[in-house]
């Protein structure tokens, strides 16, 4: 069913294909060894034109336990893009030696386009400020795992909610899900996007509140989910050095969090989360990056069509 296609926006699959690339990731999990064959001699190619570590490195890691190999750059300074080649035509040079790709790009958009010209499934691993399709998986596997079920929740979301594609794309992710909320922690400067909250929560009569202090609400969400505040989408230095310690979890405020809150990151964090945080069994997010090596695994083989 997901043979071929291209993953640009987390809107890209149904429900039921999404469940299905859940039932092979926990199939995965259990039993790893069965899959260690599943993509030999199958290339993938990864194409990083912004710096990355767990995306970049999760991609390769879950290749490479499938039997396939890996190519690639983790740099635009380090391909032809630095003598000026266009997108469409790196995509269509690369679908000859891959059968798979991955992008992230600093401009939202640019996997879109790659995958017009793409004849290889092309995933999109974060395009600027915009969507990152693997991650919101990730955080849907991580939630389903811990929760049990995807609906039902009262979901905050801390920190950049305008800059955070993460965030972005779980807002759309978990809006398709029944009965869930959304309490949005930021500062005036940072709140999501007028677009998420007009397309996405208010056109689907989703409950959702906008909140400035995150000791205020903590005790009623089920899910917290902290972003960092992002130098690299800032124009102005002063703006990032104002805003970059908004929030910072510390045991302190975890006191009146519920006993069963899960703690989410997409990682890297800054200082947003303290480190004492780290052994309170709520925290997830070490989890959560094991989770998504898990996933794309399962995403790999689905969109290769491979058994």
């Amino acid at each position: 069913m997901l043979k071929g296609r291209h993953l640009i926006d987390p809107m890209d699959f149904s429900l039921e294909e999404i469940e299905e690339i859940f039932k092979l990731a926990d199939q995965i999990i259990l039993n790893p060894e069965s899959y260690i064959h599943s993509c030999d001699g199958k290339i993938l190619a990864t194409l990083f034109y912004e710096p990355s570590t767990r995306t970049r490195l999760s991609f390769e890691a879950a290749m490479l336990r499938l039997g396939g190999k890996v190519i690639g750059f983790s740099e635009p300074s380090s391909s032809s893009v630095a003598k000026g080649e266009s997108i469409s035509d790196t995509i269509r040079t690369i679908a000859c030696y891959a059968d798979i790709a991955v992008m992230r790009h600093p401009k939202e958009g640019a996997p879109r386009v790659a995958s017009m010209y793409s004849d290889i499934p092309l995933i999109n691993a974060g395009d600027g400020g915009h969507q990152h399709p693997t991650q919101t998986l990730t955080d849907l596997l991580t939630i389903k795992s811990k929760k049990k079920n995807l609906s039902n929740l009262t979901i905050g979301l801390c920190g950049d909610l305008k800059f955070g594609r993460t965030a972005h794309s779980l807002i759309k992710a978990m809006s398709r899900y029944k009965n869930n909320k959304f309490i949005l922690i930021s500062p005036k400067e940072l709140k999501v996007p007028d677009y998420i909250r007009r397309e996405v929560l208010e056109k689907n009569n989703i409950e959702f509140v906008e909140v400035e202090r995150l000791e205020d609400v903590i005790g009623m969400v089920d899910i917290l989910y902290m972003t960092r505040v992002q130098r690299e989408r800032f124009f102005n230095e002063e703006d990032y050095i104002r805003l970059k310690d908004s929030y910072i979890l510390d045991g302190e405020k975890m006191k009146n969090a519920n006993d069963e809150m899960i703690i989410l990151h997409p990682l890297p964090r800054v200082n947003e989360i303290s480190y004492e945080v780290d052994n309170d069994p709520r925290a997830c997010y070490f989890g959560q990056a094991k989770y998504g090596m898990y996933v794309r695994m399962a995403l790999i083989a689905k969109m290769l069509g491979v058994k």
